[in-house]
């Protein structure tokens, strides 16, 4: 119960935007930037002198959340040591579309030439009963796995050229999932016969169990890009009144009031993409709100070993269905 508590209401975050060096020259993708947390993370970013590209589902929705970082960010001077020269682009892409992604990469790249962060930020949580996909998926899968793994397969080769320039593992990968200690189902994802995660029937637990997918995923990247020194980390950012629960039932949205505004998400992913406190050793692993180091839950962790190595095997399963889904979109 104490975890639990101290995750729910956390200490005050270490790692603000006071803290972040100069961003000028480093690129980032924020998914689900238009509002919310990631609304207020492109803001620090973009303050620091970063490029930004703030990623929604619709030009209109990029547009929007470009001209209110420009007329809100508190832009610092210019400085001799210190020269901030943000600058924001727009990444449009529904993740309820795989056959959307590859064209907003495509775009991208012919924009940059780098890239720093990659911060899947989005998502959807418990909406309405069969929910899906253009292509039929679940659309929580779909939000929070399919679509950021295809994206971030389709990054890899320029995440891969910055960290040959950059120092080790600052170049990262930020996975935005949830509390995994309080609700998770035994084993951390349960399969039809035929390989495919179920549709849980609990709205709550379906969303927790496609954010296991997404912390299943940032392991894997982990493991497939150290060698690379990328950092791939899963982060829960913190309970907060966001437009996540739009779909929730009116009582638990009027109780999401008790807790933190969006800003206080931003210092967690702040933390998660920036903090020098993360080394090698944090590569694969679990953050908690407001920015701290956290311990995966058991059923996600034994999700990741092999049935040989005393584990699920889970997560391989889970890797072989997501690399099904996608393979036709790279």
């Amino acid at each position: 119960m104490p975890a639990i508590l101290s995750q729910m209401f956390p200490p005050a975050p270490t790692f603000l935007p006071k803290d972040v060096p100069s961003l000028v020259g480093k690129v980032y993708i924020i998914t689900g930037a238009a509002s919310g947390v990631g609304f207020e993370l492109a803001k620090i970013l973009y303050s620091a002198g970063g490029t930004v590209y703030v990623g929604a589902r619709s030009t209109t929705r990029c547009s929007d959340a470009i001209e209110k970082i420009r007329s809100s960010a508190p832009v610092e001077k210019k400085t001799e040591d210190r020269q901030t020269e943000g600058k924001l682009g727009s990444i449009v892409v529904d993740l309820a579309d795989l056959s959307a992604v590859k064209g907003a990469v495509e775009q991208f790249l012919q924009c940059e030439r780098r890239l720093d962060g990659l911060i899947h930020n989005a998502g959807v949580m418990m909406p309405p009963a069969g929910s899906k996909d253009v292509l039929g998926h679940d659309l929580e899968v779909s939000v929070h796995c399919l679509a950021p793994y295809l994206l971030t397969l389709l990054l890899e080769p320029i995440l891969r050229k910055t960290a040959e320039s950059s120092p080790a593992f600052s170049v990262r990968i930020v996975w935005v999932v949830t509390m995994m200690h309080f609700d998770t189902i035994d084993g951390g994802m349960i399969f039809a016969e035929d390989g495919v995660p179920k549709v849980l029937s609990k709205p709550m637990l379906n969303y927790i169990q496609s954010k296991v997918g997404a912390s299943w995923i940032a392991a894997e990247f982990a493991k497939r890009l150290a060698d690379d020194n990328i950092l791939s980390v899963s982060l829960h950012p913190g309970f907060m009144k966001t437009e996540l629960q739009r779909h929730m039932p009116l009582p638990m949205r009027l109780l999401m009031r008790m807790f933190k505004p969006p800003i206080y998400g931003a210092y967690s992913e702040l933390y998660a993409a920036l903090s020098p406190e993360l080394e090698e050793k944090h590569n694969g692993g679990y953050l908690l709100a407001w920015g701290r180091i956290g311990e995966m839950q058991e059923d996600v962790a034994k999700g990741l070993k092999s049935k040989a190595e005393g584990g699920t095997g889970n997560a391989a399963r889970f890797m072989k269905y997501c690399d099904h889904e996608v393979k036709g979109f790279l």
